[in-house]
C-alpha cells in the first residue's frame, strides 16, 4: 500500500515534466524520415556552435569517449548523450536490484520509469557539468570576462548554462526522434559523430591542431602528418625515400603511423558486425484463425543489440571523471594520478579501469614509450581488467536492457498472443508460448551480451580510422544495420497496416 501511495504521489509530478507530445495516430514513413533528417541537421549545427567564454587551455576530459557519447569537444553539446546514458544506467540498476519496485511490463509503471529517467537526466546534466568546471577542465577566459566587465565566476556560470542547455536540447531531440522519427536519437547521434570522425580520418589534409589543448591526444604531439589517411599516405610517399619506406621499419611505420592496420581493422569490424547482426534463431509461427498464414519471430544472436556497450563505456567514463576530479581538485591520489592531458597514470586504480582504445594501450613497446618504467604485468592486468569489464558488463546490461525495454519472454509471449499467432505444435496459450520462447531469449541474451563484449574488445585492440575507437565503430555499424532493418519494417507497415498490430504499433 505504501508503495502504491508513493507511486500515486510522484506520478502527477513526473507527468508535469516538459515532454514531446506523442503522435495520436500512425506517423507516415515520409514524415518520420523528415523529422529524423531535421534533427540530424540540427545536431550538426549544434556541434559547431562553440561554448562562449571558454579559455583555449580548457581540456575535454571525455575526449576518448566522444565516439560513444556523441558530444562535440568545445561545443554546447559537449555532454552529448552522456546524461541520458548515465541516467539509464542508474535507473536500470535501481530497478534490477528491486530498490525501485517498478514492473516495466505494466503501462503505468513504465510511464513512471520514463518520467523518473527524464528527471534523472536533468540531475545528471548538472552532475556531469559541475565536476568539469570545478576540476579545472572547463576554464572561463579571463580576457573575455575583463572585456565584458564581469567576474570570471559569472562567466563560469554562463558557460555552465550553455553546456546544460546543450544537454537539455539533446534530451528532447532524442525524444523527438523516438516518437516522431525512425529509431532513437541516441543511436542517430552516435552514427553522426562516428561518420563525421571517419570522413575526417579519410579526407582531412590538415595536421593535428596542437594549438588547441582541448581533447589533445598525447600520441599526436610532434606529428606533422595530415589527419586524413589519403593525404597521410601521400605525405609519406613524398617525403620518405622508397628504400626506407619499404624496409622492415618503414613497413611497420606504414602499418601503425600510416594507419594501414587501422584501415584493415575498420573494414574487418564492418564485415564482422554485419555478419553477426544477420545471425539469428527463428521461432516458427502460424495464425490461429487463418490457415496457411505463417511467420517467424527472429531472436538475434545480439538480442539486446550493442546498446549495452554504450552503458558499459559510459559507466567507465563517469568513473574516470570522478577519479580525475578527486585528483585535480582535491589532490586525492588514492584512486590514481593523472597527467596534464587528463590521462590516468600507472600504477593507480584508474589506469587499470581506463578502457583500451588501440594497440598503443596494450602492446608493450608502445605502452612503455608513453609510460617509462611500467611493468609488463601492469600492461597485462590493464588489458585483462578491460576485457572483464566489457564481457561481464555486456552480460549484465544486456539482461537489464531486455527486461526494462519489454523484450523479455513474458512481453514477447503477450505480443505473439495478441497478434493472433501461435507456435505450431503447441496450444495457443500465453503461458505455453512464454515457456517456449524462454528456451531461447534468456540464453541468447547472455551469450549475445558476452559476444558483443568480446567483439568490442577485439575492435578496441586496434586503432581505427579517424580515431573513432573500436567501441564507436562497433556501435555505428550495428546501429546502421538496425536502422536499415527499421526503415524496411516501416516501409512494410506502410504497405500493410495490419502488420503494425503484430509489431506492437497502434
Amino acid at each position: 500500500m505504501a508503495e502504491m501511495g508513493l507511486k500515486d504521489r510522484i506520478e502527477p509530478f513526473l507527468r508535469s515534466l516538459p515532454a514531446v507530445k506523442r503522435p495520436e495516430r500512425h506517423v507516415h514513413f515520409k514524415r518520420k524520415l523528415m523529422w529524423t533528417a531535421a534533427i540530424l541537421i540540427l545536431y550538426f549545427v549544434l556541434s559547431n556552435i562553440a561554448v562562449f567564454g571558454l579559455d583555449k587551455n580548457s581540456q575535454d576530459i571525455l575526449a576518448a569517449y566522444r565516439a560513444i557519447l556523441a558530444g562535440a569537444t568545445g561545443s554546447i553539446i559537449l555532454l552529448g548523450i552522456g546524461p541520458i546514458v548515465t541516467a539509464s544506467i542508474v535507473l536500470q540498476l535501481l530497478v534490477g536490484a528491486e530498490i525501485l519496485p517498478l514492473d516495466t511490463t505494466n503501462p503505468k509503471d513504465q510511464a513512471i520509469f520514463q518520467g523518473l529517467q527524464k528527471l534523472l537526466v536533468f540531475v545528471m546534466i548538472v552532475l556531469e557539468t559541475l565536476p568539469q568546471m570545478f576540476g579545472g577542465y572547463l576554464i572561463p577566459d579571463s580576457t573575455i570576462a575583463a572585456s565584458l566587465g564581469i567576474d570570471t565566476g559569472i562567466l563560469a556560470f554562463i558557460i555552465f548554462i550553455q553546456v546544460a542547455l546543450g544537454g537539455v536540447l539533446i534530451l528532447y531531440m532524442d525524444e523527438i526522434v523516438s516518437k516522431w522519427g525512425i529509431g532513437s536519437g541516441v543511436s542517430l547521434f552516435i552514427v553522426a559523430g562516428v561518420a563525421q570522425a571517419l570522413i575526417g580520418g579519410i579526407f582531412n589534409w590538415n595536421p593535428p591542431r596542437l594549438d588547441q589543448p582541448i581533447g589533445l591526444n598525447v600520441a599526436n604531439i610532434g606529428s606533422n602528418l595530415p589527419v586524413g589517411i589519403i593525404f597521410k599516405w601521400q605525405w609519406l610517399l613524398t617525403n620518405i625515400p622508397q628504400s626506407t619506406l619499404f624496409s622492415m621499419d618503414g613497413i611497420l611505420m606504414l602499418l601503425t603511423t600510416g594507419e594501414v592496420l587501422a584501415l584493415i581493422a575498420t573494414i574487418a569490424i564492418f564485415l564482422m558486425v554485419v555478419y553477426v547482426e544477420s545471425t539469428r534463431i527463428e521461432i516458427p509461427l502460424a495464425h490461429a484463425a487463418v490457415r496457411g498464414a505463417r511467420g517467424k519471430f527472429p531472436v538475434k544472436l545480439i538480442y539486446a543489440s550493442v546498446l549495452p556497450m554504450i552503458l558499459v563505456r559510459a559507466l567507465q567514463a563517469n568513473v574516470q571523471l570522478i577519479g580525475s576530479l578527486l585528483y585535480n581538485r582535491y589532490g586525492i591520489e588514492l584512486l590514481g594520478t593523472y597527467n596534464q592531458y587528463g590521462t590516468p597514470q600507472p600504477p593507480g586504480l584508474m589506469f587499470f579501469l581506463n578502457p583500451i582504445h588501440s594497440y598503443t594501450d596494450w602492446l608493450p613497446p608502445y605502452v612503455q614509450s608513453y609510460y617509462p618504467g611500467i611493468q609488463t604485468w601492469e600492461i597485462v592486468l590493464h588489458f585483462l581488467v578491460d576485457a572483464f569489464i566489457l564481457i561481464a558488463g555486456g552480460i549484465v546490461f544486456a539482461i537489464f536492457w531486455v527486461e526494462t525495454t519489454g523484450m523479455g519472454s513474458s512481453r514477447v509471449a503477450k505480443q505473439i498472443q495478441k497478434s493472433g499467432m501461435q507456435i505450431p505444435g503447441f496450444r495457443r496459450n500465453e503461458q505455453v508460448i512464454e515457456k517456449v520462447v524462454s528456451r531461447y531469449i534468456p540464453k541468447v541474451t547472455v551469450i549475445g551480451g558476452a559476444f558483443i563484449g568480446v567483439l568490442t574488445l577485439i575492435a578496441s585492440m586496434f586503432g581505427l580510422i579517424g580515431g573513432v575507437g573500436g567501441t564507436g565503430m562497433l556501435l555505428a555499424v550495428s546501429i546502421i544495420y538496425q536502422l536499415y532493418e527499421k526503415v524496411a519494417s516501416e516501409q512494410l507497415m506502410e504497405m500493410h497496416p495490419l502488420i503494425r498490430k503484430f509489431l506492437g504499433e497502434e
